[in-house]
């Protein structure tokens, strides 16, 4: 299988452009090139720790979403939240180009790194990286991240594991997601780091705070483009 290859193009201004290319293994969807050496002090594991993280510094000295986004506080540091970008994103299946803030921007990238990181609470969104949608309205994302989830509940069914298809273990996810953005951004104000890269978290952590508390609202407004399927006669004529 081929490698995924992501890239992201930042162009700031007349002069300046930042390009990230992330590679990701295919079969296991995390980066493929670490992040990197000497690696600042608020990358280590126990520096603002997640209260739910279940790694340990025995096999763990690093928090692996902190590690990767070192590169991206460092391209950054002098750029502004609502700084308009040209922001360019090419996959193997589409090409995006949108003048957007840099936050929104960066947050759309991290939708990409901390799955790919290693982290075993971001790993559940790894389906949506490997058909990653870049810039994604939140009605686009609570269709896919309900249909991934529901599609995960088929699998499991399929192996004879128990099914949850009221969408209480995606809640969950989010729940635990909202927790980690909440201590990643705060290692990042303690580490003095850069206003652009700490707001890109917090935009994404608004979405992970409200998804649980909207989302059977949210699924009944597009209950409606939904109505074919009604329509299927349930046993066989």
């Amino acid at each position: 299988m081929d490698m995924i290859n992501i890239q992201y193009a930042f162009k700031l201004d007349k002069q300046r452009s930042e390009i990230i290319d992330l590679q990701l293994d295919p079969l296991t969807l995390e980066l493929v090139n670490g992040p990197g050496d000497d690696l600042p002090f608020w990358t280590k594991l126990d520096f603002h720790q997640c209260p739910h993280c279940p790694l340990n510094l025995i096999t763990n000295s690093l928090c692996p979403v902190a590690a990767y986004l070192v590169d991206v506080v460092k391209r950054f540091e002098n750029v502004l939240s609502y700084d308009e970008v040209d922001l360019e994103v090419t996959t193997s299946a589409r090409h995006v180009f949108q003048r957007t803030t840099a936050q929104r921007g960066i947050s759309s990238l991290l939708g990409v790194l901390f799955p790919a990181s290693g982290c075993p609470h971001t790993a559940f969104f790894k389906p949506m990286v490997r058909f990653h949608l870049p810039l994604a309205t939140e009605q686009d994302t609570i269709f896919r991240a309900s249909g991934m989830f529901l599609l995960a509940q088929y699998f499991l069914g399929e192996t004879g594991l128990v099914r949850d298809l009221n969408l209480q273990g995606l809640k969950q996810i989010y729940n635990n997601m909202n927790l980690l953005n909440m201590n990643i951004a705060e290692r990042l104000r303690n580490a003095a780091c850069t206003e652009s890269s700490i707001n890109a978290i917090v935009l994404l952590d608004v979405f992970a705070h409200t998804m649980p508390l909207v989302i059977e609202e949210q699924l009944e407004e597009i209950r409606h483009l939904f109505a074919p399927y009604f329509s299927i006669p349930t046993e066989a004529s």
